[in-house]
């Protein structure tokens, strides 16, 4: 075995990873996981418009 059959194999491995990761990350079970992050920079959004609203306020009372 010389370094062209081991670069070859860990082509194929790699691949093959590839390949899996991507089927991973498109299948439907996951779908519902990867819409709940998306949505997570926007999940205290209301409470920092409140808030700063409360201080906005404050600074015009």
């Amino acid at each position: 075995m010389d370094i062209n059959d081991l670069r070859g194999v860990s082509t194929i491995l790699v691949m093959v990873g590839f390949i899996g990761l991507t089927i991973w990350a498109y299948s439907k079970r996951q779908k519902g996981s990867f819409d709940q992050a998306a949505n997570l920079p926007f999940a205290d959004e209301d409470s920092h418009n409140s808030g700063k609203s409360k201080l906005e306020n404050k600074d015009h009372d």
